[in-house]
């Protein structure tokens, strides 16, 4: 959420309208934790694409605001991923072994995450 009302804000900074709408319903439901990590990774890939492709438009439109403003999102975006794959490629280590997954849900139980609130009405 953090991230839309981040990209809500630049919009708004700069003139611009936004218009919010319904997004599809991501599953609940998968075979195994690996497949819900691999399909999180390949949606953090669909954003990155979606991202690079928001910087093609503001580099051809020469906005050079925008383009600075996407930056974080393109450096975000490679941390992302590679959290997600860091945790797939744990899972394969694991495999079936006992405990590998109460291992694994401990280490990330660790990460430390904050989330800036937007300051614009």
């Amino acid at each position: 959420m953090f991230h839309g009302i981040k990209i809500y804000d630049h919009v708004f900074e700069r003139g611009g309208r936004t218009r919010l709408a319904a997004i599809e319903t991501p599953p609940a439901e998968w075979a195994s934790p690996l497949a819900a990590f691999e399909a999180a990774f390949e949606h953090e890939k669909k954003i990155t694409a979606m991202i690079d492709n928001l910087v093609d438009i503001a580099v051809s439109e020469k906005d050079h605001a925008t383009n600075n403003f996407l930056q974080w999102y393109v450096s975000e975006q490679v941390e992302e991923e590679a959290n997600v794959d860091g945790v797939i490629q744990k899972l394969k280590l694991t495999g079936e072994a006992p405990g590998g997954l109460f291992m694994i849900d401990k280490e990330l139980a660790t990460r430390i995450f904050t989330m800036p609130v937007s300051t614009k009405e």
